[in-house]
């Protein structure tokens, strides 16, 4: 089977596609043949391995895995003898933000690893799309207590998190005000914001308006530069530590300043982000936005083009198994 590979922390440069033996589950594993991935901002953290804290649990020196992938979407081809979560020939899907090699034509999964099967009516690629970002987001909205009517502003609504999350907050009713660039305002309005704004020729911490959340899904702003926004009680989250990881203090200390806090979302429970999505995709309220799809053979310019900053929601690699 063809893999993509590497033995070092590295650039996308570094990457190859090698052969190598389709893996044999053990008795608690699970032989998955993939069909599409995704490329995101956490493959590519675990690709450099940085910011460092992520060699905690990646390797300190070298990666665990020579394989990177998070996330997967394909069909069960093989289970051990006491696996029962899952059996040969379903569709399934999963995500873990410590790598689980799947940019590959197959790989084993641990049957102990979130793994559910893909929502009816999905392909392969809207549910590989719909995994990483749509994670990230559901931590941010679960750390708050989200009332119809509530205002909220979504900095970098055209990601993966941030057009998630501006679905998520329309499917709670709640007020959404989201910053893009300029050829996505028509998409970001398609999703549902009540007010889109262009941060190529405005700059949305002056415009005077009141917010019950800020949620900042590309880390490019702070709290200081977005505390204007917030009404007496209001509340920042980003997905990114901010400079100097301040990110991880604030929320220690806010709560002793009284009034507007800061909220760090820890991302947890997987299985939990599955089925909120799940269900949220059934009901027809959910549906994930891809920029590119590459086959895997182009590994390395997906990586180069998540890394650039400019995609639009998700970059999928299609796997092209037999």
């Amino acid at each position: 089977m063809k893999a993509v590979t590497r033995n070092s922390y590295c650039t996308p440069e570094g990457l190859s596609i090698c052969e190598i033996e389709i893996p044999v589950p053990k008795e608690h594993e699970i032989l998955i043949r993939v069909h599409a991935t995704t490329v995101n901002r956490t493959d590519c953290a675990i690709l450099t391995g940085k910011p460092y804290i992520m060699r905690l649990f990646t390797g300190l020196f070298k990666p665990k895995s020579p394989v990177p992938g998070t996330d997967f979407a394909g069909v069960v081809d093989a289970v051990g003898k006491e696996v029962s979560v899952v059996k040969p020939g379903d569709q399934v899907w999963g995500f873990d933000d410590i790598g689980i090699g799947s940019q590959a034509h197959y790989f084993i999964l641990p049957d102990k690893k979130p793994i559910s099967i893909i929502p009816k009516g999905f392909s392969y690629e809207e549910a590989a799309a719909s995994i990483e970002g749509t994670h990230y987001a559901y931590n941010f909205i679960n750390k708050v207590k989200l009332k119809a009517g509530q205002r909220a502003l979504v900095n970098g609504a055209s990601g993966a998190i941030g057009s998630a999350l501006v679905q998520f907050l329309k499917s709670r009713n709640v007020y959404v005000a989201a910053t893009c660039n300029t050829k996505n305002l028509d998409l970001i309005r398609g999703l549902g914001a009540d007010k889109v704004i262009d941060y190529t020729a405005e700059d949305f911490t002056r415009s005077g308006e009141k917010y019950d959340y800020v949620f900042d899904a590309v880390g490019k702003s702070t709290f200081s530069k977005c505390k204007a926004l917030l009404s007496p009680k209001g509340i920042y989250i980003s997905s990114e530590l901010g400079p100097g990881g301040q990110n991880m203090f604030l929320p220690f200390l806010t709560p002793f300043l009284g009034g507007r806090k800061v909220i760090f979302p820890f991302p947890s429970n997987i299985p939990r982000s599955m089925e909120f999505i799940k269900k949220l995709v059934e009901e027809g309220k959910f549906k994930p936005l891809t920029d590119r799809t590459y086959p895997m053979e182009q590994a390395a310019e997906a990586y180069t083009f998540v890394q650039s900053g400019q995609k639009t929601g998700n970059v999928v690699l299609v796997m092209n198994v037999e």
